[in-house]
């Protein structure tokens, strides 16, 4: 029996790390190719920085398409992260708090985009933009309004399962000690649900910065293209390791957001513990109604 066990948990480990090497390989390739001196992305040629900043045209913090593309995305990432999280948050705790048959519904209607493939929805919005609202343009705005409509199903799923977690109880809690609906959300629920909030901005973050589909329907051109735009277009026009620095690029980018996401909930845990703070919260709601 142990020794059957154990056979299972090698194979286990097994499968994970191999698992894990073939994600990672191919884009430690790209990841090294980027600082291929030639322009060849197979034959290595020697270490240069010339796609990242060396080369005078074509690296891609000198290049202005490409340093406009690496712009958008970031501003298009965190305007969506601002618009959607506090929506997203709205719509968690009010679906939640429906009751009755159309609570199923309602859950289902709000995580429709989940399972909803990209080219549908992307197709769908610059139907909705070009034919029906009109007064919106492509370009950021319209992108924007794309991210926010297919990420909020995000944020919403996963801060209702924090709220699913933590049940009525704590609210409740506050109220019988004289605590206002408001000052039980504000003081209670809203800190207790603050990793659940960091984890949906880093899958937000993550979604919007490298998506491709929604982003590519409702751009209005070179003005509005982001990094992911401009690495199909490298692809199309020839490519050089300058796609590789821009892949790799937007790699690190995500991974610094993640890791920021991790150590950010590793200090909120420190600080407050899993129930965030629930002792010092309930305190602050009866000196406010001392």
């Amino acid at each position: 029996m142990a020794h059957a066990t154990n056979h299972r948990n090698l194979s286990l480990k097994f499968l994970i790390w191999g698992y894990i090497i073939w994600s990672l390989v191919p884009v430690l390739i790209a990841v090294i190719y980027s600082f291929n001196d030639g322009r060849s992305r197979t034959v290595w040629q020697g270490f240069s920085l010339r796609w990242w900043i060396t080369d005078p045209y074509a690296s891609i913090f000198r290049n202005d398409e490409t340093r406009n593309a690496i712009s958008n995305s970031l501003v298009l990432a965190f305007a969506t992260i601002l618009v959607v999280t506090p929506l997203g948050i709205a719509l968690a705790i009010g679906s939640q708090r429906i009751r009755g048959r159309s609570a199923n519904f309602v859950q289902g209607l709000t995580s429709t985009p989940l399972i909803t493939p990209e080219i549908v929805v992307g197709a769908a919005l610059l139907l909705t933009f070009t034919r029906l609202f009109t007064a919106v343009p492509l370009g950021f705005v319209a992108q924007l309004l794309g991210n926010v409509t297919f990420s909020l199903a995000s944020v919403v799923v996963i801060v209702r399962a924090r709220l699913v977690s933590i049940g009525a109880s704590f609210e409740e809690a506050a109220r019988d000690l004289g605590a206002t609906r408001w000052q039980a959300l504000r003081f209670v629920l809203l800190p207790m649900l603050w990793p659940s909030v960091m984890a949906s901005l880093v899958v937000v973050f993550a979604t919007v910065i490298d998506d491709f589909v929604i982003t590519s329907f409702l751009s209005a051109g070179v003005s509005s293209e982001t990094v992911p735009l401009r690495i199909y277009s490298s692809v199309r026009g020839g490519a050089t390791p300058a796609l590789n620095a821009l892949a790799t690029l937007l790699v690190l980018t995500s991974f610094a957001v993640l890791i920021i996401g991790l150590f950010g909930l590793s200090t909120w845990r420190k600080r407050h513990g899993e129930r965030g703070g629930l002792r010092a919260a309930l305190a602050d709601v009866t000196q406010i109604n001392s």
